[in-house]
């Protein structure tokens, strides 16, 4: 009893081919109307479909997925609506549960959802104007995800670039200008110059906002003001131009708070404020340099000492705390070079401990890298001259005395 037939979703092809009834024409109202919230619509047809049930009616206020906008989710009656789609006339709505054809409803659509959407999209319109008029950059990409929006275009721009293009547009949002969409007469269309993706034929809808003019299906806000801010939140190569990161409206005050709220964050373990990071950390990569190289000459010392105490031609297994995995590569070369004998310093690391272990001059250490790991749960390897791993063992004990066996033998 809730079902009608679904004759009413055949395009228009295969309605002239069937010499059936031309589809449904489904009143879009979001399109001059994108700050409804509640409507009513009458159900044309019902049926089963993947997901749930596809339900078309005479006008609706959701906008179906498309033109790198997400569709709207929303409620009619006490049904949910999961999905929106069209195919150009008729729109479906994919739903949890039937709805009886020829009964009035009432649709409500996620209020919160959709003018996130618009303020993403109107900000978009914006910033890819922008990057158009001052570098010649065409809009090749758009989609609204989550967290970001991305966007990407034809031409490789800098970061100065985009930090200019990124100015230029929130200055455009501050103005607080008008942002108008309408469907121009062939007589207007053909005189008036806009952006567009691809070539375009029949009626075109277009949307100006910020200063740009471009062809667009989506929902929008009233003035450039609402969208509040825009902001590029990163961008990388791609594909001959740059993929931007962006966000828009309460996205980008959001990204904003929660970089302010890093900064702070390193401010206060730098003992600087926000606006002082970049020197701090650059005093910080300074200390951390000479640091490195107190602790290699220190290393070097250690080497050397060692390599005074082992008995040459004698193979040299000892610990060393507080070594990384740089400094007992270099020591047990260096150790190994002037004892003319084989060297493994091992160290805490991972679950046991860390080795490094390098060959007498034209040795090889490879047999004695295996049968480590294959002793102590271990992993690594390397080169005939030197190999480096973990193990599971964390006493060195047996380490030693299975190594010092297996050298020697």
């Amino acid at each position: 009893m809730f079902f009608s037939t679904p004759v009413l979703w055949y395009n228009g092809k295969n309605a002239k081919k069937r010499g059936g009834p031309r589809p449904a024409v489904t009143e879009k109202l979001y399109e001059n109307a994108p700050y409804l919230q509640t409507f009513t619509a009458t159900v044309l047809a019902c049926a089963p479909a993947p997901g749930g049930y596809a339900v078309v009616l005479n006008r609706t206020a959701f906008y179906p997925e498309g033109g790198g906008q997400p569709c709207d989710t929303g409620r009619l009656g006490g049904t949910a609506v999961l999905a929106v789609h069209t195919d150009g006339d008729t729109i479906t709505h994919t739903t949890d549960a039937p709805l009886p054809a020829g009964a009035a409803v009432e649709g409500a659509i996620d209020w919160p959802a959709r003018l996130d959407a618009m303020q993403q999209h109107t900000g978009e319109h914006i910033l890819s104007g922008t990057l158009h008029r001052l570098y010649g950059a065409e809009n090749v990409g758009f989609h609204i995800g989550s967290p970001w929006v991305r966007m990407d275009t034809s031409i490789p721009l800098t970061a100065e670039q985009l930090a200019a293009a990124e100015a230029e547009a929130n200055a455009a949002v501050r103005a607080d200008t008008p942002v108008r969409c309408w469907l121009p007469a062939p007589e207007e269309l053909a005189r008036t110059e806009y952006r567009s993706k691809k070539a375009l034929e029949g009626p075109v809808r277009l949307v100006e906002a910020g200063g740009d003019r471009c062809a667009c299906c989506g929902t929008h806000l009233a003035r450039t003001g609402e969208v509040g801010l825009i902001k590029i939140v990163s961008f990388q190569h791609y594909k001959g131009g740059i993929r931007l990161a962006v966000a828009c409206g309460q996205r980008a005050y959001e990204a904003v708070a929660a970089g302010w709220a890093d900064a702070e964050a390193a401010g206060r373990r730098l003992s600087v404020p926000v606006g002082r990071l970049e020197e701090a950390a650059e005093r910080a990569r300074n200390a951390e340099s000479q640091l490195k190289q107190r602790l290699a000459a220190l290393q070097n010392a250690l080497a050397e000492a060692l390599t005074a105490a082992a008995v040459p031609g004698q193979p040299c297994i000892t610990r060393i705390e507080g070594a990384d995995g740089d400094g007992l590569r270099r020591m047990a070369a260096a150790i190994a070079a002037g004892t003319g004998a084989p060297c493994c310093l091992l160290a805490p690391g991972g679950q046991g401990l860390a080795y490094a272990l390098a060959a007498a001059p034209g040795g090889d250490v490879r047999p004695a890298c295996k049968a480590l790991n294959e002793a102590f749960g271990g992993r690594g390897g390397g080169k005939p001259g030197f190999c480096q791993g973990s193990l599971t063992e964390s006493d060195e004990g047996p380490v030693r005395d299975f190594l010092t066996r297996f050298l020697l033998a």
